[in-house]
């Protein structure tokens, strides 16, 4: 419409400016009146002019918008009368009955995407009869396929494999229970130490002593020697280079090897063994002829003046060779010494331990540092038997013992 309005300007537009009649009716749809038609139009066409006298109305043309298509729900809810009429389930489509405002509002909240699937059933969703019937056909399956490997087993000659139970773990308050020991008085320690002594000899009773760490110390040196109230058990052959009233004095003392000149010799030409010495003794007067002679054989045997092995007095120093024990810390600073023998009754025991803990105590070094008693220079005091377990013993106990036996030397 719009194109042919166009065209039509123009023509008009045309026919007003140009002189020529013949171009004014070459661009003019009608006959020239000079030339009349041969068949005449009843209804002739309107010329340009004709038509720019006749007023042309223009119609706005409007389409309407193309409705969309309502999806099922949308159609039964805004027309839940004519979803009742299309559906073809109901027995009697003329009989027709208004809807109720519950059955609106039922069928507008209705989803069906919100409808549940079918699953299978959970065990808690199924009966007890078939629990109980399910277990039934597992257990009769699992007989059968066991009849099958017996015979299978028997058929091949197979032998049947043992299974091993699957190891468990103990526990960490059980592991730690295990590797704590418990404390003992002394008295009680060494009850424990004569129930667990059952070997067929009679054992020795040992002590260990850890002491404290800066021990470990070369430059610090400890070393000692004591005389045990009831001795050690064992028996020590003592050798003592006397003459005279000091050799009678010797021998009535218990001395194993008595004499002067003869035993320098028998020593000197090897008639006697050293290794069946465990401790000498001498006067002052043989001294520079055993340094001389003998010294280099008798090596640790060697008399000296500082353990009191050089004396006078041979009757004293004789008796305490015999219960004399000597003790040092290793490289690791323990102390390892035997205390007497497990036939030796509580009481013996107990006072051989108070006098090596009171000897211990003397012996310590000068350079450790500061400390008390026992703190920071004793760390753990073990005993045991010869081939039976160890039981620690506290420091109290350790303590009185000590104390126990000082005031027995002091009367």
């Amino acid at each position: 419409m719009a194109a042919l309005q166009r065209l039509l300007s123009q023509t008009r537009r045309h026919s007003q400016l140009s002189p020529l009649p013949w171009l004014r009716r070459s661009l003019c749809s009608s006959p020239s009146p000079s030339q009349p038609d041969p068949n005449p139009n009843p209804n002739p066409i309107p010329s340009p002019n004709e038509i720019r006298r006749q007023s042309v109305s223009v119609q706005a043309v409007s389409y309407p918008i193309k409705p969309k298509d309502p999806s099922p729900s949308q159609s039964s809810l805004q027309d839940p009368v004519n979803h009742e009429r299309s559906d073809p389930n109901m027995q009697n489509p003329q009989q027709q009955r208004a809807w109720s405002r519950e059955d609106v509002r039922f069928v507008k909240d209705f989803n069906p995407s919100s409808a549940v699937n079918r699953v299978a059933p959970l065990p808690e969703d199924k009966s007890q009869e078939d629990v109980e019937r399910a277990n039934e056909e597992m257990e009769a399956e699992r007989r059968r396929i066991e009849a099958d490997n017996r015979v299978m087993r028997r058929v091949f000659r197979v032998e049947e494999q043992q299974t091993v139970p699957f190891p468990t773990l103990l526990k960490a308050e059980q592991r730690q229970s295990t590797n704590q020991k418990v404390v003992h008085d002394l008295k009680e320690a060494v009850q424990l130490v004569k129930a667990n002594a059952k070997r067929n000899f009679d054992e020795t009773l040992e002590a260990h002593v850890k002491l404290a760490v800066d021990l470990r110390r070369t430059d610090l040196k400890l070393t000692g020697s004591l005389s045990l109230p009831h001795g050690s058990g064992k028996a020590l052959r003592v050798a003592v280079f006397a003459e005279g009233a000091a050799a009678d004095e010797a021998r009535a003392a218990g001395a194993d090897l008595v004499g002067g000149e003869d035993l320098i010799e028998g020593i000197k030409n090897g008639s006697i063994n050293t290794k069946d010495i465990d401790k000498c003794i001498a006067m002052p007067q043989l001294m520079p002829r055993i340094g001389k002679e003998i010294s280099k054989k008798l090596n640790r045997l060697t008399p000296n003046a500082r353990d009191g092995s050089v004396t006078t007095d041979i009757l004293r120093a004789v008796k305490e060779a015999k219960k004399n024990i000597t003790f040092k810390k290793d490289k690791s600073a323990i102390v390892h010494v035997g205390l007497g023998k497990v036939s030796f009754t509580e009481e013996a025991l107990c006072e051989n331990v108070g006098a090596f803990v009171n000897a211990l105590l003397l012996a310590k070094p000068a350079g450790l540092k500061k400390s008390s008693k026992y703190a920071g220079y004793v760390t753990t005091f073990h005993i045991c038997s010869t081939m039976g377990p160890s039981f620690p013993v506290s420091i109290q106990s350790l303590s009185i013992a000590a104390d126990r036996y000082t005031k027995l030397q002091m009367r």
